[in-house]
Formats: C-alpha cells, sequence, structure tokens
C-alpha cells in the first residue's frame, strides 16, 4: 500500500507517523496546542512534510472523544475540548487536500491488536483500556461496533455490585486513592509502591488490589457472557504487570464458585502493541475506510 501519514491526537502530545510498507517512520510527538487555530496550523504543517517527504496519499487520525464516522465530528467530550461538534473531518481534508480517516483512540488501539497483534485471526474481540479509567471497544468480522450511540465498548461506564463503576473501582489510580484515603494520607504515590506494600505485607493495599481485580474480573465476566468474545485484551499501563491477569483469573474464580451454571470462561491476553497501537490502528482504520 502506498504511504500514509498518521496522527494520534493526545492531551498532552500528538504523535506523528509514516506507515510505510507495514512500518512506522519518521515517528515523534509534539506538544498537544492550546488552542484550535494552533491546533490545525501544526496538523496541516506535519501533514505538509510528510506529503514531500514520504508521498503520502491520505491521513489517518486517532482522537479521544465520541468520533461520529457518519458525520466527521468528534462528539461527546475530552481533555481537548476544541476538537469537538465542528466538522473537524472535512475541515482536514480541505486543508491536506487528501482523504482523512479519524476513529477513536481506544477503538483504534483495538483494531491494531486485531490486525497484527494479539487478535489477530480472530473474528471478535473485546479490548479494555485500563488507565485512570476504563475504556473500551468491541471488535466483530475486523470491524468495529460503535453501537448505535457511539457507546459501544464503553465498559467503564458498567455498575460493579452496588459501590461503583468500573472505571471507579477497576483502575490502579483509584485503588491508590482509596488507600491513601484509608491511611490518612497525601502526596504522590505509584502503582508499582502500591504493589510493594501489598507484598511487603500491607493489608490495606492488598485489599485495594484485590478490590481493583474483583471489579476487573466482573467486568470481563458480564462481557464474556454478553458478547462471547474469543479473547479479552488487556490494555493501558497496567497491562505490563506480571500479576494483572493471575490477579483477575483469582477474583474469577470466585465469581465461578458463586455462578455455577457458568462454565465458559475468557481467554485473557495483554496487548502487543504499547504506545504504538494508536497509530497503527488508525492506519488500519483509514484502509477500512476506503471501502465504507
Amino acid at each position: 500500500m502506498a504511504p500514509l501519514g498518521l496522527i494520534d491526537i493526545g492531551g498532552t502530545t500528538i504523535k506523528f507517523a509514516v506507515w510505510q510498507d507495514s512500518t512506522l517512520t519518521r515517528h515523534h510527538a509534539v506538544t498537544t496546542p492550546t488552542t484550535k487555530a494552533a491546533f490545525m496550523d501544526l496538523l496541516q504543517r506535519e501533514v505538509e512534510q510528510m506529503k514531500a517527504q514520504a508521498a503520502i496519499v491520505g491521513v489517518g487520525i486517532s482522537s479521544p472523544g465520541a468520533v461520529n464516522q457518519a458525520t466527521g465530528v468528534i462528539e461527546g467530550a475530552s481533555a481537548i475540548p476544541y476538537i469537538h461538534n465542528f466538522p473537524i473531518q472535512a475541515e482536514l481534508t480541505a486543508r491536506f487536500k487528501l482523504p482523512v480517516s479519524i476513529e477513536n483512540d481506544a477503538n483504534c488501539a483495538a483494531l491494531a491488536e486485531a490486525s497484527t497483534g494479539v487478535g489477530q485471526g480472530a473474528t471478535s474481540l473485546a479490548f479494555l483500556v485500563i488507565g485512570t479509567g476504563v475504556g473500551g471497544a468491541l471488535i466483530f468480522n475486523q470491524q468495529i461496533w460503535h453501537g448505535a450511540h457511539l457507546f459501544g465498548g464503553e465498559f467503564g461506564y458498567t455498575k460493579i455490585n452496588t459501590t461503583g463503576t468500573l472505571s471507579e473501582l477497576g483502575t490502579v489510580p483509584n485503588a491508590i486513592h482509596r488507600y491513601q484515603q484509608a491511611m490518612n494520607q497525601t502526596g504522590k504515590m505509584t502503582g508499582q509502591q502500591l504493589y510493594q506494600l501489598a507484598d511487603t505485607g500491607d493489608g490495606v493495599a492488598r485489599h485495594e488490589i484485590d478490590t481493583m481485580y474483583a471489579a476487573l474480573a466482573q467486568g470481563i465476566f458480564n462481557i464474556q457472557y454478553s458478547f462471547d468474545p474469543e479473547k479479552i485484551i488487556l490494555g493501558g499501563g497496567v497491562s505490563n504487570n506480571s500479576d494483572l491477569i493471575p490477579g483477575i483469573q483469582r477474583a474469577l474464580t470466585a465469581i465461578y464458585q458463586q455462578v455455577k451454571i457458568a462454565t465458559l470462561k475468557p481467554t485473557l491476553v495483554t496487548c502487543q502493541y504499547t504506545d504504538e497501537a494508536n497509530l497503527r490502528g488508525a492506519a488500519v482504520d483509514f484502509e477500512q475506510s476506503q471501502n465504507r
């Protein structure tokens, strides 16, 4: 395929790369501008450089927010307010003088894994991005399931027991927050420090980590029995922790002991692509957009 320009819009930085021969080249990041005008000018300059250096034939973009591909508008909200609720795809197409595709960042990460990552060959996947909250995506037949209102895969909204949502209970930052509240502590704590405390016998730290695993296990159990995907892929920073899947599996065992009629166990894997996932998925989405 001819070279593509790729852009991954983030709240802190915007990543740029060229996709050529199934490889990311000219990969770099620039601080995200604070205004729409500066943002549009930055993207136009970067794409002009790509056109001059690599003769790109289109631009694939990964973005936060609820991307409405029918209208070319990024709905919802994100850390970058100025990208929302105007025809951004049409405006960028006019500026770049090239075809442009835009897809949600979690959906892009899922497409990357489905295409050449740990989900390759599977016809159905669920993807959980575990960060400050829990995002996600659903894939059927290599296509994102957006849902009737662009909420397909928003697993973080789901209720866990009666105490909170999956985003509130199933992430490391919130486990840290609960620990510090219980211990009347303030200041910065990392996930690694919380795990170290648990490993050295701190019962409160262990309880909060287990609470996180229990929430993730319940969410995963519900996903498996609602959508029955071949695999459930776990992404986000905590996916690098070797205890993540064993911890979730321990919590799943308790669920299956309670729900004895359930025998189908989810296949859990951690993501293959990390900081490249959104860019790679934007390339997949662009290719798919040519057939939409």
